[in-house]
């Protein structure tokens, strides 16, 4: 990649600097909510990471995140902002075990992996990624990278990442049966490609647990009302689980992702589609089921967990999303509480679902946000805050909410 060293692209980068600092706010009180909100990034088009990927450092001291300039990260307690990395990067995530900050690089021979230690900002190529395969994650113990490789690659390279292939959005419309894919595992030491579930599904969200370095979870990409979406399974390829099967017409799930634990699986789940909202959990040791009811306004494009599971949050829909909800753009808090079951009957209570609702709570006017840039907020880990992105003042920026009310 060829750095700019130009006069003309330096000034740029400072007016832009200096035109999110003069016209957005930086910290302030949302008028309808009465919760804080501080802007944590400095330069128009700064994005934080997918809701799923892990974007803080294992103290949980900083988020990295990623702008037009380079790598970054802001130190959660006096949000500073510091450059780890000049240039457009591709990041993957942050790692758990050394809080590097996991990233694509395009060189000559094709891709390659490196990480950048979000401390000493050192710069290291960790291993050339073989021909074909689209790494989605890190593991734990950032031992193996993760995700898909096509088995009948379509002709360009932009389609790999929205699944075209001769002009055509395959799994769109669809039982999602005309791709050939499989997982696959890269060993970060020895180079060692392991390649398992072939499918004839268009696979995607490849993720890892943050606690079992060998535990997966996926999902069959498409149109969710015809498939059974959500999947976890071993690194040996063991364990292939389906962990909401449909039992209705027009029921769908989907927007999966592990508890802070690793212990379970949570989603959006609707049975059927647009009409009744749940947010499902999924034991994975003991198969056990938890659903959480929730309003149509209420409803998110992504949800999320503290990481001591007390609290959910979520990011609110547009009027073009999924559930496509009346007035449900908004930063959402949620309580979850469980419905005690009832004892005796015919009925082992151990083995039905158990039933809950969530006491939600606004905490950000998303009225402006486009969503087409949707906010996939995530808590910080000491819990207090939820990290989002919005364009709700026009350029894309990194904002904080507080949890608890201000006034």
């Amino acid at each position: 990649m060829r750095i700019m060293t130009s006069v003309f692209p330096i000034l740029l980068m400072v007016s832009v600097y200096v035109h999110a600092q003069t016209d957005i706010p930086t910290d302030w009180i949302d008028p309808d909510t009465g919760h804080r909100i501080i802007r944590l990034s400095r330069e128009d088009g700064s994005q934080s990471s997918y809701f799923h990927q892990n974007e803080f450092t294992p103290d949980g001291r900083k988020l990295v995140f990623t702008s037009p300039s380079g790598l970054y990260t802001v130190d959660l307690e006096t949000r500073e902002i510091e450059r780890i990395r000049e240039g457009r990067t591709w990041l993957i995530c942050v790692g758990r075990k050394t809080g590097r900050a996991f990233y694509f690089s395009r060189g000559e021979d094709g891709f390659a992996l490196w990480a950048v230690d979000s401390a000493t900002k050192e710069d290291l190529k960790v291993i050339d990624v073989p021909r074909g395969l689209m790494i989605a994650n890190i593991n734990c113990d950032e031992t193996l990278a993760g995700g898909t490789f096509d088995l009948k690659p379509p002709q360009r390279f932009g389609d790999f990442r929205t699944g075209r292939r001769s002009g055509q959005r395959p799994g769109f419309g669809t039982p999602n049966t005309d791709r050939d894919m499989q997982l696959f595992t890269l060993n970060l030491k020895t180079g060692e490609v392991s390649k398992f579930n072939e499918s004839r599904a268009w696979l995607n969200h490849v993720q890892f647990s943050p606690t079992d370095p060998n535990q997966m979870l996926f999902c069959h990409e498409g149109t969710w009302e015809l498939m059974d979406r959500t999947w976890i399974i071993r690194t040996d390829g063991t364990g292939l689980t389906n962990v909401q099967p449909r039992f209705m017409n027009f029921q769908i799930n989907g927007h999966e992702f592990f508890s802070p634990d690793g212990k379970s699986i949570i989603y959006d789940l609707q049975t059927p589609r647009s009409h009744v909202f749940w947010v499902g959990c999924y034991e994975i040791e003991t198969k056990r089921r938890t659903w959480y009811h929730l309003q149509k306004n209420e409803w998110s494009v992504h949800f999320n967990i503290s990481p001591d599971q007390t609290l959910y949050c979520g990011d609110g829909g547009g009027p073009h999303s999924v559930a496509a909800p009346d007035n449900g753009q908004w930063i959402y808090l949620y309580k979850p509480h469980v419905i005690p079951p009832v004892t005796g009957g015919a009925s082992d209570p151990e083995k039905l679902i158990r039933s809950g609702y969530f006491e939600t709570e606004k905490l950000v006017n998303l009225a402006k946000n486009n969503y087409s840039l949707e906010p996939n907020c995530q808590f910080t880990p000491d819990g207090k805050w939820i990290v989002f992105r919005s364009n709700m003042f026009g350029p894309t920026h990194i904002y904080e909410v507080e949890v608890a009310k201000s006034r």
